[in-house]
């Protein structure tokens, strides 16, 4: 399942950029940008967990 999350964390940026710049209030563009930077930073993270086939062709 950890390996799915980079990939859940990219669209929840997007979907999150995509709805928080079509609300015109103040503050509205900091704080999707903000949530979205941090679901980057998650998605960045995540990305450890994604399974390397080089690596374990090697092993064998």
């Amino acid at each position: 399942m950890k390996r799915y999350l980079s990939t859940m964390f990219l669209i929840l940026s997007a979907i999150i950029l995509i709805i928080g710049l079509r609300f015109d209030y103040q503050w509205s563009g900091i704080a999707s940008w903000g949530l979205s930077f941090v679901c980057l930073i998650f998605a960045a993270y995540f990305t450890k967990y994604i399974p390397n086939e080089k690596r374990e062709k090697n092993q064998n």
